[in-house]
């Protein structure tokens, strides 16, 4: 088992990281304005689910063909990005009425949750920053390098749907506030379709950094 002190410097790496907003941040806020708090909660869900498979691939050593494969990155980057921009052009094409969202709401949660882990594990970045981050806090005289791996995995993806869901419960509660507004209800399909757009644009032409 890793030290405390490894516990320590481990989780105020990752709370350090966890603060500065990245794409899943900005795609959670954007879900929980558009359909709710639920929804972003059942989007966080989803990021931490498809996070949990990104640890286990990186702890057995899958997630490293990403660094071998320039085709396997490019393949899963552009279908990353490719969903994105789909999200948002479906969302820019959308007539449904503004009061409508809440009540169709329940209905599409699993479908949240599924957008959430694919928006996340097509995100290729996502493996690389696992299988760069992660390995500094393993100590192979500690024990089992797998299971270090799958124990600062599972931590560093609990924390992250903490944080996940803090940022998608004040957006939602936010934007509740002010959803009465009928102006807000006209431009809102148009600002999210715009973010979801533009995040995979992002996706596709940035470099290899982490989300």
């Amino acid at each position: 088992m890793p030290t405390w002190t490894t516990f320590s410097l481990f989780l105020l790496a990752a709370l350090g990281l966890l603060f500065i907003p990245g794409p899943a941040v900005l795609f959670v806020m954007t879900r929980s304005v558009d359909q709710g708090r639920r929804v972003g909660v059942i989007s966080s869900l989803g990021v931490g689910a498809a996070d949990l498979i990104q640890t286990t691939a990186a702890a057995f050593g899958l997630s490293a063909l990403l660094l071998t494969s320039a085709l396997a990155f490019s393949v899963v980057k552009y279908l990353g990005a490719a969903y994105l921009i789909y999200l948002g052009i479906r969302t820019l094409l959308r007539r449904d009425e503004p009061h409508l969202t809440e009540r169709a709401e329940p209905k599409s949660l699993p479908r949240m949750f599924l957008q959430g882990m694919m928006v996340e594990l097509l995100n290729p970045k996502t493996a690389l920053f696992f299988l760069a981050f992660l390995p500094q806090f393993v100590d192979p005289a500690r024990g089992t390098i797998a299971l270090q791996f799958l124990l600062f995995g599972s931590l560093y993806t609990i924390l992250g749907f903490c944080s996940l869901t803090l940022y998608g419960l004040v957006a939602g509660t936010t934007a509740t506030l002010i959803k009465r507004s009928t102006r807000f209800q006209r431009i809102q399909r148009y600002v999210t379709g715009s973010i979801y757009i533009a995040l995979g644009l992002t996706a596709a032409f940035a470099g290899s950094e982490k989300k």
